[in-house]
């Protein structure tokens, strides 16, 4: 386990990095917006890396809700976690990018205001864990509000399709005039791997690390009785 646990993050530091060189080296440089636009190889990564981290919890919430068992709870919470790293990556590369393109760091267009009431949720799904006095109450009650809470995922991914929007429109899969030159969706191929990599990777560590602290708070009780 040790072995294939240091292969999995030995994997992950060499994408990361390959991602680095491709979005600075390979991919060439946007006519329009020059090269601010290399931001893009990792505010989209980002927000994908931050959907897969929500999607997993409205699965690990699901499960407990079904069985009961707390270390479907656990993943909820460590994926919750994780999630809202990612977005809040997803939130400030996006203003950074805005600034020079639009002239403006934050507008409350449709895809930026359903992105941060993304975050504010898991953020309230994190906080509400944390206010309920019965921990076995409050894991329920996360993991309804962390199930509702993924229902805006899809609302943020159509944002741009459904309503007029500051936000650019879809460059892949976006019908007539969508595309990138093939260096640049490479680019962004890698780089959406990359960030799914490091996904996994963070994931399994907080993991880890929450099942261990409940193992050690489970064993503190029993002394205590």
């Amino acid at each position: 386990m040790k072995k294939s646990y240091l292969l999995l993050i030995s994997l992950t530091y060499a994408a990361i990095l390959g991602a680095l060189a491709m979005a600075f080296l390979y991919a060439p440089t946007e006519k329009t917006m020059g090269d601010v636009q290399r931001i893009f190889y990792f505010h989209v990564p980002s927000a994908w890396a931050s959907f897969v981290a929500f999607g997993v919890v409205a699965f690990g919430s699901i499960l407990f809700l079904k069985t009961g068992n707390t270390k479907w709870d656990i993943l909820a919470k460590s994926s919750a976690e994780v999630g809202i790293l990612f977005l809040t990556i997803v939130l400030i590369t996006g203003p950074l990018w805005a600034k020079p393109v639009w002239n403006v760091y934050w507008t409350w267009d449709a895809r930026l205001t359903t992105s941060f009431i993304l975050w504010l949720i898991f953020i309230a799904y994190l906080m509400l864990r944390s206010y309920v006095s019965d921990k076995e109450r409050g894991a329920r009650f996360a993991a309804v509000f962390g199930i509702i809470g993924f229902l805006d995922v899809p609302i943020v991914y159509m944002s741009i399709r459904w309503w007029r929007t500051l936000h650019p429109s879809p460059v892949v899969g976006g019908g007539d005039g969508s595309g990138l030159a093939t260096p640049m969706l490479q680019t962004l191929l890698f780089s959406v791997g990359a960030f799914t990599l490091l996904f996994i990777t963070l994931l399994i560590m907080r993991n880890r690390s929450a099942l261990l602290a409940n193992q050690i708070e489970f064993l503190k009780n029993q002394n205590f009785r």
